[in-house]
């Protein structure tokens, strides 16, 4: 916060920031499809994505308590982090701030008749006082590849200033657009659905432009006729839209 609050105690307000990243592939074949949820296994592990909600926990000015991390069978892995706001006040607010953390949890899937395969994450960081979790949305963002993005935060409770008087927000927002970076925000089509009276904003984003080279799976695009590959970035954009809008065609 540039002009900090004068306040009566600790700020005890809750920041939740919840959001899902999505990335779709396309798979030519049931053994491509095996092979890419491998690949994603590997590439973000629980080793991986403990060391991503670490650089997190700089990034915010956090004090690391804990950490928790699981790979999962068949596929899958989670990484959990306890945090407190990384200051000096005594022991009581400490252990009102140790209920602050940072989770993330992967979710590598296919079907076993369909060509594509998609890799969801889903992280969370819930913060109590001073620290804000909006700080850490361009270094998640660009963590992963991030096709499809649905965010949701909300501030829950409220402090009192030095005269007693209850605060529920200590920053201003309109969108949660505001916090990310304007160069991402280009490669994006975006929408809100906010009810800033209740402290709740809610943003969805979608991949603007479809590099069909990124999104195949040990394929070339040359490889492919002008017929295929118009059809495998129809059948791409139908599944990202579908993610983005929340329902089937």
């Amino acid at each position: 916060m540039e002009n900090k609050l004068r306040l009566y105690g600790f700020n005890n307000l809750t920041k939740s920031l919840c959001f899902n990243i999505f990335d779709v592939c396309y798979t030519l074949s049931e053994q491509d499809r095996k092979e890419y949820i491998e690949y994603i296994d590997d590439q973000y592990n629980s080793e991986r994505l403990t060391n991503i909600l670490l650089h997190v926990s700089d990034i915010i000015g956090a004090k690391v308590l804990h950490i928790s991390k699981q790979d999962y069978d068949p596929q899958g892995a989670s990484a959990t982090i306890l945090i407190a706001e990384n200051t000096n006040h005594n022991n009581e607010t400490l252990a009102h701030l140790d209920k602050s953390h940072i989770a993330v949890h992967t979710y590598p899937e296919y079907h076993p008749v369909s060509s594509l395969a998609t890799f969801r994450v889903d992280i969370d960081v819930s913060t109590c006082g001073e620290i804000s979790p909006l700080n850490t949305l361009n270094l998640l963002i660009n963590s992963f590849d991030s096709d499809i993005i649905t965010m949701d935060y909300r501030i829950r409770g409220f402090t009192r200033d030095i005269n007693g008087k209850k605060l529920f927000l200590d920053h201003e927002i309109t969108s949660i657009q505001d916090f990310i970076d304007k160069e991402t925000l280009k490669k994006y089509v975006t929408i809100d659905m906010n009810m800033s009276q209740c402290n709740l904003f809610h943003t969805r984003m979608m991949i603007k432009e479809i590099d069909l080279n990124n999104y195949l799976f040990n394929t070339d695009e040359n490889e492919l006729s002008e017929e295929m590959r118009l059809q495998i970035i129809s059948s791409l954009r139908r599944e990202m839209e579908d993610i983005f809008k929340g329902e089937i065609h």
